[in-house]
C-alpha cells in the first residue's frame, strides 16, 4: 500500500464510471473541518452495473481487504453486493466502501442531498452537512462525536453567512 493519495483513487474511481458519493472525514474536511484523514470513506450506489464498475476499479488499485490480507477473497460484484460495507487497503492508501453507512439510509439519500464539487478538474459529489452529521452521531465513537460539534459549527457559521466553503 502506497501512501494516501485520495485524488489518485478518486480518478480510478470516475475513470472506471462508479457511482458514488465521498462521505466521512475527507468529505469534512472539503467542507472546511481542519480534521486531517489518512482514508477515503465512500458511499456507492448498489445497482448491480455500479458495483461491477466497483468491482473492476477497486482491481485496478489492487485492492485486499483490510484485516483479512491472507485471505484470497475473489472481488468481483457479489462480494460488494452481499458485504455492504469493506474497508480496503490499495495502491492509493485505506479505501472503505459504504453502501450502507450508519445513521443514513445509503446512496439514494445522499444524491438528493449532496453537492458536486470540484477537485483538480475533477467532478464530485460529496455528503451534504446534515447527512455527514447524521453519519457521525450513528458512528457514536469520540472521534466521530468531536467531528460532529465541528461540522455543526461550521454549518452554523455558513448559514449565517460568516463563511464561504472550500470549494
Amino acid at each position: 500500500m502506497r501512501s494516501f493519495d485520495p485524488l489518485g483513487a478518486l480518478e480510478r474511481l470516475i475513470q472506471h464510471d462508479v457511482e458514488f458519493a465521498i462521505i466521512g472525514g475527507l468529505a469534512a474536511r472539503l467542507r472546511g473541518s481542519p480534521t486531517v484523514t489518512d482514508d477515503l470513506d465512500i458511499c456507492h450506489s448498489t445497482a448491480e452495473a455500479n458495483l461491477t464498475r466497483l468491482a473492476s476499479s477497486l482491481s485496478s488499485m489492487h485492492a485486499i481487504l483490510r484485516g483479512a490480507e491472507d485471505v484470497a477473497l475473489p472481488l468481483g460484484a457479489r462480494l460488494l453486493r452481499q458485504s455492504h460495507n469493506l474497508a480496503f487497503s490499495t495502491d492509493f492508501g485505506s479505501l472503505d466502501c459504504l453502501a450502507q453507512p450508519p445513521g443514513i439510509a445509503g446512496h439514494a439519500q445522499l444524491l438528493r442531498n449532496a453537492d458536486s464539487i470540484e477537485i483538480d478538474g475533477v467532478r464530485i459529489m460529496i455528503a451534504s452537512f446534515d447527512d455527514l452529521m447524521a453519519m457521525k452521531r450513528a458512528a457514536g465513537r469520540p472521534k466521530d462525536l468531536i467531528e460532529l460539534e465541528v461540522l455543526g459549527a461550521l454549518r452554523d457559521e455558513l448559514e449565517a453567512g460568516r463563511l464561504r466553503e472550500t470549494r
